[in-house]
C-alpha cells in the first residue's frame, strides 16, 4: 500500500533534524508506482522533497542515486547550468529508508519539449552537453563504473548475441546490428562522463529550460551516445536535430561524428532488451510488444537503405542499381543527388544523412 503524504512528511521531520513542516503534497515523479514521494513545506518557505522506495530494485537505485549525488560536489554542480538535487537527510523505514532532497521547481519533461520554436530542445542539448564536459574524474575518484570503447562495444555485443539466441529477431536485424558492432570506425570515440539513465522525464522544465536533472544512479565514463538515444523517438527528426545542434556548440570535447549512428543504434537494441526481459520474466505479454515493435523496426530500416547503422558504405552502385533504389526509396532532393553521386564513382554517400527510428 502507498504511504500517503502526511506519513512521508512525519518520516521527513525524523530525517531532518529541525524541520518544521507546515505543509505537504503528493508528489508525481513518473516512476511509475516505485516509489513513494511527497513535497513538504517548511515554515521558512523552502520546501523539500521526500522518497520512500516501494521495492528492492528501486532501494538498490536509490542507493546508488545517493553514492552519485555525493560524487557530484558543489564545485561540480558549479559548473552545471541546471540543478542536481542535494541529500538532506534518511530515516529508516521498515527494510528501507526515506531519503529527503532539496526540492527542484519544476515539471517532468516529455517528448513534446523536444522541438519547435517554443521548446526546451536548446537547453536539453546544452544540459547534456555540461554533463559530458565534467572531466573524468568525477566519475573515477568516486569508485564509479568508467568503461572504454572496446568495453561498451563488447557488452552490446553480448546483448545482440542473447537476443539472437532467442529466435525472435528477424535475421536482417541481426545483420544490421553486427555490422555496427564489428565496424571499428564507429567506435573510435573517447569515453565522457554520462548521465546514464536519461529519458524525457529525467528533466525538469520550466519556462522551457532545464532546471534540474533527476535519476543518476547510472553516473560513469562511458559512451556519451547513451544519453542521446532516446532522442530517436522523437516525433520529428528535426526536433532531435535541434537537441544535437545545441549539444555540438556546447560540448567541449573532440567532434564525434559517429555519435547519432550509435544513438540509434542503442534505440534499436532497447527493443532487443525489452525483449530479453520478457523472455528472461516468462512474459508473453512483454515478448509479443517486443516483437510488434521489432517487426516494425524492421519494416523502416527496410525503407531506409540509404541510412545503414555501420559507417562502410559498401561497393560503388551501379547507375541501374541507383535508379532501381531510387524508384524503390523515396528521397529528398538532397539525397537523390547524393545517391547519384555514389552512382557516379565520384565518391561515397554520406554518413550524414538524417536518423530515423521506428517507433512502435
Amino acid at each position: 500500500m502507498a504511504r500517503s503524504h502526511f506519513t512521508l512528511a512525519a518520516l521527513a521531520t525524523s530525517a531532518v533534524a529541525g524541520a518544521d513542516i507546515v505543509a505537504t503534497r503528493p508528489l508525481s515523479t513518473n516512476t511509475v508506482g516505485r516509489f513513494d514521494s511527497a513535497v513538504v513545506t517548511l515554515r521558512s518557505g523552502d520546501e523539500l522533497v521526500v522518497r520512500v522506495p516501494r521495492d528492492d530494485d528501486a532501494g538498490s537505485e536509490q542507493s546508488r542515486d545517493l553514492v552519485a549525488l555525493n560524487a557530484l560536489t558543489p564545485g561540480v554542480r558549479s559548473r552545471l547550468l541546471f540543478h542536481v538535487p542535494a541529500f538532506l537527510g534518511q530515516t529508516p523505514v521498515g527494510d528501507t529508508r526515506a531519503v529527503v532532497y532539496d526540492y527542484i521547481p519544476g515539471r517532468p519533461g516529455s517528448l513534446g519539449d523536444v522541438g519547435g520554436e517554443e521548446s526546451g530542445s536548446d537547453s536539453i542539448g546544452r544540459a547534456i552537453a555540461g554533463i559530458h564536459s565534467l572531466p573524468t574524474s568525477v566519475v573515477s575518484d568516486a569508485g564509479l563504473p568508467s568503461n572504454s570503447a572496446g568495453q561498451i562495444a563488447a557488452t552490446s555485443r553480448k546483448l545482440t548475441d542473447r537476443a539472437a539466441a532467442s529466435g525472435r529477431v528477424p535475421k536482417e536485424l541481426l545483420t544490421r546490428w553486427s555490422l555496427a558492432l564489428e565496424d571499428s570506425a564507429l567506435w573510435q570515440f573517447q569515453p565522457t562522463v554520462v548521465h546514464g539513465a536519461l529519458a524525457p522525464e529525467s528533466f525538469l522544465i520550466a519556462a522551457d529550460q532545464v532546471t534540474g536533472i533527476l535519476n543518476w544512479h547510472n553516473l560513469r565514463v562511458g559512451d556519451p551516445a547513451l544519453d542521446l538515444f532516446w532522442l530517436n523517438s522523437a516525433t520529428h527528426i528535426e526536433s532531435a536535430d535541434r537537441v544535437y545542434a545545441a549539444y555540438a556548440r556546447a560540448v567541449t570535447k573532440p567532434a564525434d561524428h559517429q555519435l547519432r549512428k550509435r544513438a540509434r543504434l542503442y534505440a534499436e537494441l532497447e527493443i532487443a532488451r525489452w525483449l530479453l526481459h520478457g523472455v528472461d520474466s516468462r512474459d508473453e505479454a512483454i515478448i509479443a510488444d517486443a516483437e510488434n515493435m521489432l517487426a516494425g523496426l524492421h519494416a523502416t530500416v527496410q525503407n531506409d537503405l540509404l541510412n545503414p547503422l555501420s559507417t562502410d558504405t559498401g561497393q560503388i552502385m551501379g547507375l541501374e542499381d541507383v535508379e532501381a533504389l531510387l524508384d524503390r526509396t523515396p528521397v529528398s532532393g538532397g539525397v537523390a543527388a547524393g545517391a547519384a553521386r555514389a552512382g557516379s564513382g565520384l565518391g561515397p554517400l554520406s554518413t550524414d544523412h538524417a536518423n530515423r527510428i521506428a517507433e512502435d
